[in-house]
């Protein structure tokens, strides 16, 4: 059958089967799968080039670009020619006869541009950048003191944001008391609150079910129960669910936290939302209300709390992960430094 615009027609046919494989056949969610896709019309519009046409040394120029002109960070990198690596895997396999296609429309095939000597290894288990920390204690008790500043300062002048301060106030001490991440706090419900038989002083604020956890590619997301070990930080969410929340109006909404209209508190609102306070306060602009959580980890730990049970708590599938939030040592570490110390400081003879 012969095509009016045989090249365009078969690049996007293409894009189509490999959406389908990866949303059907893998499993994958949309989101990735969309960012994966762009990833692809990306380099084929730098390229100039469709994909039977693409080379080895067409993802080094590209890769070159990236680097230099956009600046682009390595896990970017990675994520793209991730995306290239498994487009080409698609087309190349003989299993969905794209190579016969192409040879046969355009007198040439794909093949894999992507190899190990091209592309970046993942060596290391964080890349965020260096300057991306944990929150120390007095910066933390300084951010929460001026949101609850905020509160007393708005209800003695009879202003509007009582509430909003308020409600902040509530949730970035969920964040740190629970070690949230910004989904998994969005996506909390009146309903996800529950008694703990171990805890009985914290009432029905004793555990708290997290349904929106990480998903892992191919997986949904997944669940896990944290136990609340702060206490301060359950008397402020059992205040706020008590007092603050049913003065929103909207009795209904399953949301723990909700925005003044009525509607769920979207991740993005909460990063939002710290970005104010971090600003007028002059904290650092690399804090983000991941930070909290880093704190969260890093705090438990320098207090002495098990690190299995912090992983556990927090939700981290390895115990490498755990470690890159703080810089405490492990159980072999720290005795190999407490012999240290002690021989130091140990009486010299002669």
């Amino acid at each position: 059958m012969r095509l009016l615009h045989a090249e365009e027609q078969v690049f996007e046919s293409m894009i189509s089967g490999w959406e389908k494989q990866q949303l059907g056949g893998r499993g994958l969610r949309p989101k990735t799968v969309r960012g994966r896709v762009g990833a692809v019309r990306r380099f084929f519009t730098y390229s100039s080039a469709y994909p039977w046409q693409w080379t080895a040394g067409t993802v080094d120029e590209w890769m070159t670009y990236l680097i230099s002109e956009l600046h682009r960070a390595k896990s970017t990198l990675r994520s793209y020619q991730e995306a290239v690596r498994t487009f080409c895997d698609f087309i190349t396999d003989v299993r969905y006869g794209w190579a016969e296609e192409c040879e046969a429309r355009f007198g040439t095939h794909p093949i894999q541009v992507c190899h190990e000597w091209n592309t970046l290894a993942h060596l290391v288990d964080y890349e965020g950048g260096a300057e991306r920390r944990p929150m120390t204690r007095e910066e933390l008790q300084m951010f929460f003191d001026f949101i609850d500043d905020r509160v007393e300062t708005a209800v003695r002048k009879g202003r509007k944001g009582a509430l909003t301060a308020y409600r902040d106030g509530a949730l970035f001490k969920t964040i740190y008391g629970w070690g949230l991440r910004c989904v998994e706090t969005s996506k909390l419900e009146t309903v996800d609150l529950y008694r703990n038989p171990k805890a009985p002083e914290f009432g029905r604020f004793g555990m708290m079910q997290v349904r929106w956890g990480k998903a892992s590619k191919g997986s949904p997301p997944k669940r896990r129960n944290v136990h609340s070990v702060m206490p301060w930080a359950v008397e402020s969410l059992e205040d706020y669910v008590v007092n603050i929340r049913p003065r929103f109006g909207f009795p209904d909404h399953p949301a723990l936290f909700l925005t003044e209209r009525g509607g769920r508190l979207r991740s993005g609102e909460i990063a939002d939302r710290f970005a104010l306070y971090r600003d007028e306060l002059g904290l650092p602009k690399e804090l983000t209300p991941h930070c909290i959580r880093h704190s969260h980890v890093t705090h438990q730990i320098e207090d002495g709390v098990d690190p299995k049970f912090v992983q556990d708590q927090v939700g981290h599938r390895y115990a490498s992960t755990t470690a890159i939030y703080t810089a405490v040592s492990g159980d072999f570490a720290n005795t190999m430094m407490r012999q240290a110390i002690d021989l130091a400081f140990a009486p010299r003879n002669g």
